[in-house]
């Protein structure tokens, strides 16, 4: 005997599903619901076709258990999409291990992507241990570019964390790995990677200023080898390197200012930083200004000799100290004036150049009148701006945007850590997607049919029991 449309439809679907569930899960995920709307329109045909158009209470129910799964599939498709992004990224995690140098860069390639594109905070709850270990031997032993990637992948991997002990546990199991890979390495952009990995994870999981001054000691004596107890001759950083690490010894400097300083201290970086004024390269000049904007706003180049400074107890050296800030403070003025006003030559790069001098006159503006530019970003609408209105906000927000790159706004919106260090809170309600706001107008429709339902049943009930025998 023939079997039915349906019985000999379902096996074959069931199949076809089982089989792309084994090759390609998260398209079979995506593709569930419509096998079942197929399977359940052949059993209603055939159904019709089988009772003379007679239409029962289980087709009824079928065709609304499909509507309701219609209704229902953008939300069903999210929480799809969650399995089906866990699943890969369990994957590259996976891949970590292996042997091949070329599939390890692979796997960190597509682990950067999804930390650059998500805030991922759910999934690396109890995991960043076990993903800071495998960056860390990617760094050791990988070429160039894992190494790269690795530094990276750390730095999103703290980003994702946020502020707290799992972010103090994170720093304290990497520094001295990244620490080292700085010191022994020769590599100029192996370098540039580990200097913004070890400025983030410093940055966000540091506790005190001991803490912050050590990393700060060792990315400087990578900026300014002679610093550092390899006094030997070192084969200058190449310029982008050179601006990048600078950028990053400026973030990780930010976090210092909440803190008392001794302007002693910060007497060679000064020095080293109104040299690189004068360098040839204007992405340089830029770095370096915009370090020397953070020891403007900390009052470190506008101290007197009224003032208590920790460490510096003796008269003589306190002169010492504020003469040579006030000498340093002249002649940097004296260059950032000429920087202003720069004039650009046959194939200047425009957009650098006015960046330049846009940079400069701020901080001349900012010397006489203590008043700090302000940056504003448009994160989600008109309604919701993050704005940076001193020049640690700038410094750190500058930074953040370079590091994460195309994965900067989908931060700003999500992740509680740059909303913290901005004091920004974005105003989600008014930017619902179009998808979005179909499923709230459903669900409002939804809880309003509902309670006509529960309207239209009592008024039943009370019509009933108005016709009922009332007892003598």
């Amino acid at each position: 005997m023939a079997l039915p449309l349906c019985d000999r439809v379902d096996p074959i679907v069931s199949s076809c599903f089982l089989a792309v569930l084994s090759s390609q899960p998260s398209i079979a995920l995506e593709s569930r619901c419509c096998f079942g709307v197929l399977v359940a329109s052949i059993r209603t045909h055939h159904r019709r076709k089988a009772g003379g158009d007679q239409f029962d209470s289980s087709d009824a129910d079928s065709v609304s258990s499909v509507s309701t799964g219609l209704s229902e599939l953008t939300l069903g498709n999210e929480t799809e999409y969650v399995n089906s992004q866990e699943f890969e990224l369990e994957k590259y995690i996976d891949a970590l291990y292996e042997k091949r140098g070329s599939t390890r860069e692979k796997a960190l390639s597509g682990l950067v992507d999804a930390f650059e594109g998500h805030v991922l905070h759910i999934f690396v709850e109890n995991k960043y241990i076990t993903l800071l270990s495998q960056y860390i031997n990617s760094i050791k032993r990988g070429s160039t570019k894992e190494a790269c990637l690795a530094s990276r992948a750390i730095g999103l991997l703290a980003i994702t964390i946020g502020a707290g002990n799992s972010a103090h546990e994170l720093m304290e199991e990497s520094v001295s790995q990244l620490s080292q890979a700085l010191i022994t390495g020769s590599d100029a952009l192996k370098k540039s990677s580990v200097l913004d990995c070890l400025a983030v994870v410093t940055f966000i999981g540091a506790n005190d200023l001991s803490e912050t001054e050590l990393s700060l000691k060792t990315m400087w004596q990578v900026i300014y080898p002679k610093s550092g107890p390899n006094v030997a001759p070192v084969k200058k950083l190449p310029p982008a390197v050179l601006a990048a690490a600078v950028s990053a010894w400026s973030f990780l400097f930010t976090t210092i200012s909440s803190w008392r300083i001794n302007p002693d201290k910060w007497k060679e970086p000064i020095m080293f930083l109104s040299t690189l004024l004068e360098d040839n390269d204007r992405s340089v000049r830029i770095a370096a200004g915009e370090a020397i904007a953070i020891f403007f706003e900390l009052g470190i180049l506008d101290q007197n000799d009224h003032v208590e400074i920790d460490g510096v107890d003796l008269e003589d050296s306190k002169r010492g100290v504020f003469g040579y800030m006030q000498s340093m403070k002249a002649k940097i003025l004296y260059k950032a004036n000429e920087l202003s006003v720069e004039a650009g030559g046959k194939g200047t790069d425009k957009k650098n150049l006015n960046d330049q001098r846009d940079l400069f006159q701020k901080i001349l503006d900012y010397v006489q009148t203590s008043e700090c530019p302000e940056i504003s970003l448009k994160i989600l609408n008109k309604h919701s701006f993050l704005r940076a209105s001193t020049w640690t906000q700038i410094i750190q927000l500058n930074f953040l945007k370079r590091f994460l790159g195309k994965g900067f706004l989908k931060h700003a919106q999500d992740n509680e850590l740059l909303h913290d260090i901005f004091d920004f809170a974005p105003d989600k309600s008014r930017n619902l997607s179009r998808i979005e706001k179909k499923i709230s107008r459903s669900e409002g429709e939804k809880g309003r049919t509902q309670k006509m339902n529960k309207d239209r049943k009592l008024a039943r009930e009370r019509k009933q029991c108005q016709f009922l025998p009332q007892e003598e």
